[in-house]
């Protein structure tokens, strides 16, 4: 209905915009009607009185006739100047002018002879031009042509006031009409707004008797999803110290493993697959003893890890001290595992392989970058990371790459002859 409305009302100003546009040209051309009409009577007149001063001073023999005859002379040459501009181009009034044009200075000439002759005085000839009628049937044709010129203005400015007048008549209908529509778009949509406040405050007495039941309804569901949750929570708990206490048994039955074993390679390789699954199983151990299984504080999950990395290590009998620097930062569960698996491979083979002749200090850092990124670092001034290939199994390095691909993290080492500095560097979008 406001469709209809709208459309209504786009049609009425596009109807008025339309009779004003008409309006306007049929002013136009009225006013050049009249233009042009004003032209033939002004001109039909200056000829007439250009011919009743020549009569008189033919007559009368007095120059005082002949005192208006220039002015109307003038008067009908700039007059038809005038109606050749202004009448309309058409094979008719291109007739009609071409004869004017040679009448009107043929007349003129007529004229002008005759009050010639009569100024020399010869009259005698100057009545024979008179007698001759030739300035009669001139002017005559000429009254033909300018009345011709008269009524067809005449009839144009009639038709265009009839024009004028039935394109009002028009305008009023359409007004008339559109805003009768528009009295019954509003109408309608009164009385559509009517019928929605009456279904709203329907809807609204049903809301509220349903709302008496709601709230009893609500209260009784959050303590059901409290339960639930408290039980999920309870079952994840669980899960993490089961998994925690399962790790720590495997962990266990390496070192007797590794107890049993006289072979030294042998013997370390068990040790270092025993300080890897410890870093996992202190990762679920942080779990089940902490609020959010989610996430990981990796400043004391790493820590754990690094103590029990350097117990082992010194252990082993390696000398070197240990010292770390970590920023307050939360990951990923399965994020966390990686990086705890990788300081662990980085810091043991330091201990192992940094200084083999004297004691010497292996530093671990970890701190945000600009944006998402985070870098875990991980440096010694021992002996350097030689070219060639890996001291030990090389399994250690393999596990590092793995575990940094899995992350997205790019791994880089900088060695030296004055040490080794093993970075990665990994995005920490998922920091809780």
């Amino acid at each position: 209905m406001l469709t209809v409305g709208f459309l209504t009302l786009l049609g009425i100003i596009g109807s008025t915009a339309w009779l004003a546009e008409q309006a306007s040209s049929y002013f136009e051309q009225s006013n050049r009607s009249r233009s042009t009409r004003g032209s033939a009577v002004e001109l039909r007149n200056a000829l007439q009185s250009a011919e009743s001063s020549q009569r008189g001073y033919l007559v009368g023999g007095n120059e005082i006739y002949l005192a208006p005859y220039d002015a109307a002379k003038a008067e009908v040459l700039a007059q038809f100047d005038r109606l050749n501009q202004l009448l309309p181009p058409s094979a008719q009034n291109a007739t009609m002018l071409g004869r004017l044009s040679k009448i009107i200075p043929e007349k003129l000439a007529e004229m002008d002879r005759s009050i010639r002759l009569k100024r020399d005085f010869q009259d005698s000839e100057a009545a024979t031009v008179f007698r001759s009628n030739r300035g009669k049937a001139l002017m005559d044709e000429a009254n033909l042509f300018l009345s011709s010129i008269i009524r067809g203005a005449d009839d144009r400015l009639d038709t265009l006031l009839e024009d004028q007048r039935r394109n009002a008549t028009l305008l009023r209908l359409a007004t008339i009409i559109g805003g009768l529509i528009i009295v019954l778009v509003v109408g309608g949509a009164t009385a559509m707004v009517f019928r929605y406040a009456w279904e709203v405050s329907h809807a609204r007495n049903e809301l509220n008797a349903l709302n008496l039941t709601l709230e009893q309804r609500v209260v009784r569901r959050t303590a059901e999803l409290a339960e639930a949750r408290d039980r999920a929570e309870l079952l994840v708990t669980e899960v993490n110290h089961r998994v925690a206490n399962s790790l720590a048994l495997v962990a266990s039955l390496v070192r007797l493993q590794s107890n049993l074993i006289t072979d030294r390679e042998s013997k370390d390789a068990l040790k270092e697959t025993e300080a890897r699954i410890l870093a996992v199983a202190s990762v679920h151990k942080r779990l089940y003893s902490g609020g959010d299984a989610r996430f990981v504080d990796l400043q004391e999950y790493l820590t754990n890890v690094l103590e029990n990395v350097e117990a082992s290590m010194r252990g082993q009998g390696h000398v070197a001290s240990l010292r770390y620097d970590l920023e307050p930062l939360k990951l990923k569960t399965d994020w966390s595992i990686n990086l705890g698996v990788i300081v662990n491979e980085w810091v043991t083979n330091a201990f192992k392989y940094a200084y083999p002749e004297k004691p010497g200090e292996v530093r671990v850092r970890l701190r945000r970058l600009a944006g998402d990124k985070a870098e875990l670092s991980v440096e010694d001034d021992g002996v350097g990371r030689a070219d060639g290939p890996a001291k030990g199994t090389g399994l250690g390095t393999r596990i590092v790459n793995a575990m940094a691909r899995s992350i997205g993290g790019d791994v880089e080492y900088v060695a030296g002859g004055t040490g080794t500095v093993a970075r990665l560097a990994f995005s920490a979008a998922r920091e809780g």
